[in-house]
């Protein structure tokens, strides 16, 4: 009778911590995860609506812009689709909006320097990667941002 007992009470206690480590893990899988952090790569010109896209694409996937932050850093020939004086009026509407949704725009300073233009000749919600864009995206790479390059 003694082992009897001895057995059962074993196996209820083998029963108990599985039930405690099942419930650990589905408290675990349902606790918010950190914010997702992604620095998007640009220099090609011909890529730039494509990447606008894929911002877009990226804040209604994770369901708005809270739940992201991104950080968009420009360097070479895309830089000049976001020159003020001649940004076409779609690539004007998306740097807007997602300047007030909180998205970091980045111009290189070398680039900035080499194509003769000023933060006041950019769109509006540019910053200056004074440093420059590369130097910026290592940066935000070891604050562990993930980097994205379309």
């Amino acid at each position: 009778m003694h082992r009897r007992n001895i057995l059962w009470g074993t196996i209820a206690a083998f029963g108990a911590a599985f039930t405690a480590s099942r419930a650990s893990a589905a408290t675990e899988a349902a606790a918010p995860s950190a914010k997702l952090k992604v620095v998007y790569h640009l220099s090609d010109l011909d890529k730039v609506s494509f990447v606008l896209g894929n911002i877009q694409n990226h804040i209604e996937g994770v369901g708005g812009p809270d739940n992201v932050t991104i950080a968009l850093v420009i360097h070479g020939q895309a830089l000049r689709a976001f020159h003020s004086a001649s940004a076409h009026p779609d690539v004007s509407k998306r740097v807007g909006q997602f300047s007030k949704a909180g998205i970091e725009f980045a111009a290189c300073g070398n680039t900035m320097k080499s194509q003769k233009v000023g933060l006041n000749d950019l769109l509006p919600g540019f910053v200056a990667a004074e440093t420059g864009g590369v130097v910026r995206i290592a940066e935000l790479q070891s604050q562990g941002y993930l980097y994205l390059r379309p």
